[in-house]
């Protein structure tokens, strides 16, 4: 049966190999377990609904991606996507999160139609390369930049905006503890060095009384609180096309870059091109929805992806013990509880130490895309840089992109390079433009 279902053999592994890659791409990147709930509650979202939903709606997209795609990839919410949806959508713009959940679920069928009908590489081969890595460089700094306020080392300052922290204080050391085994681990690589970073901060806190141990299984929390909380048509009237399009925006590139790098690491390309593409996006998009209708926020495919290919997996099977270990992930939600336990400052602000080490790494590995950008040519370079630092100083992904399209519509135009600005470019210049222009 499984070598009916997956040709194990025409793609050379065995079920041995698909088993143990299954398992390596669960432990890279199951803090995502841990830390989505941690981040979706500051947006007023039940932790215990999210944990259920980001495991849920990651089983099932991963699933789709092994039976309609016959891929190892696995899939969860986006680290970057959940950030811009509690920091930049709710808290930013003061909009709900039910309302928030009804955009993404929005973005998330626009991406199914999008898929089905092939406009997704025209969107893709739209957009300039350099903008696509300037926007992963910017979020990735953004999620840095939370991390280490999550730590304790960096606190805001009236004159200076920030400032460093008091580093003296136990639960800095907490996350400076995880961060350097984190740190190690990946220099030596160690599968899962991020999940073993979270561990080592969650025994220093243990060690100092800084969280309160609630066991390690439990019944499965309930999904009630965020099942079908979604609310589209309030989106649509809110006028939230903006929101909508970044969330469509940052889908589509994640997913897209993700599967080629897989798919080159993997071997699975032919051609330039790659086999059931149409079926691979249709996993993350619909992945997305489900998401959406549970109460989490954007379901795409994760890059750590990679880990289990390097130790052998090839087909969708491996999939399948990906999705198997997020289902059996929740009857750990005790642990998830104390992981993303919140400690007090001094000031009164909430830091969350022992996840903060996963932020900071995630945000390392994203600010990679930033050799890609061809630096000497400034009318790419520059819109790509625009693009960083605002998404990194303003703590906006809209406002980043925003500014990265402008400038590079307006650098093209001016320069007489307009050849280059493609007719998609044109049309989200003018989306953009009308939205500073009306506010």
């Amino acid at each position: 049966m499984l070598e009916k279902l997956f040709r194990l053999s025409e793609n050379h592994t065995s079920v041995r190999q698909e088993l143990t890659g299954g398992i390596t791409t669960f432990l890279t990147m199951s803090y995502i377990i841990f830390v989505q709930p941690v981040i979706l509650s500051d947006a007023g979202m039940d932790r215990g609904a999210v944990m259920m939903a980001t495991c849920l709606s990651s089983a099932l997209a991963t699933f789709l991606m092994a039976f309609l795609a016959n891929y190892p990839i696995a899939l969860a919410p986006a680290m970057g996507h959940n950030v811009f949806f509690t920091y930049t959508v709710c808290l930013g713009m003061g909009i709900s999160w039910p309302v928030a959940l009804g955009a993404v679920f929005i973005s998330g069928v626009l991406f199914v139609v999008f898929s089905l009908v092939g406009i997704r590489k025209v969107i893709m081969d739209s957009i300039p390369e350099s903008l696509k890595f300037g926007i992963a460089v910017g979020i990735g700094l953004m999620i840095c930049l939370l991390g280490f306020e999550w730590a304790g080392v960096v606190v805001n300052d009236e004159v200076t905006l920030v400032k460093i922290g008091q580093m003296s204080q136990p639960y800095v050391w907490v996350s400076g503890l995880g961060l350097t085994a984190s740190m190690v681990l990946m220099c030596l690589n160690v599968r899962g060095a991020i999940l073993c970073g979270i561990g080592v901060s969650a025994v220093a806190a243990a060690a100092l009384d800084l969280v309160t141990f609630r066991g390690v299984v439990s019944a499965p929390p309930s999904l009630e609180l965020t099942w079908l909380a979604f609310q589209p048509w309030a989106a649509l009237k809110l006028g939230m096309a903006t929101v909508i399009f970044t969330f469509f925006i940052l889908d589509l590139f994640d997913t897209m870059g993700t599967l080629v790098g897989v798919a080159e690491l993997g071997g699975f390309m032919r051609d330039g091109e790659l086999p059931r593409a149409k079926q691979a996006f249709l996993a993350d998009s619909i992945g997305t929805v489900a998401g959406a209708l549970m109460g989490t926020s954007t379901v795409t495919s994760y890059v750590e992806s990679c880990s289990g290919i390097t130790d052998g997996a090839r087909t969708g099977l491996a999939s399948v013990v990906t999705g198997a270990l997020f289902l059996l992930a929740l009857v750990f939600y005790p642990l998830v509880e104390m992981l993303g336990e919140g400690i007090a400052t001094p000031a009164g602000n909430q830091v969350y130490p022992i996840i903060a080490p996963a932020l900071i790494m995630v945000g390392f590995m994203m600010m990679r895309g930033v050799k890609h950008i061809p630096w000497e040519n400034y009318t790419e370079s520059m819109p790509a840089f625009f693009t960083i630092v605002l998404i990194g100083f303003s703590f906006s992904i809209t406002d980043g992109i925003a500014f990265g399209f402008l400038s590079y519509t307006a650098l093209k135009l001016l320069t007489g390079k307009i050849r280059d600005i493609r007719p998609f470019m044109w049309l989200i210049t003018v989306v953009f433009i009308l939205r500073f222009v009306l506010g």
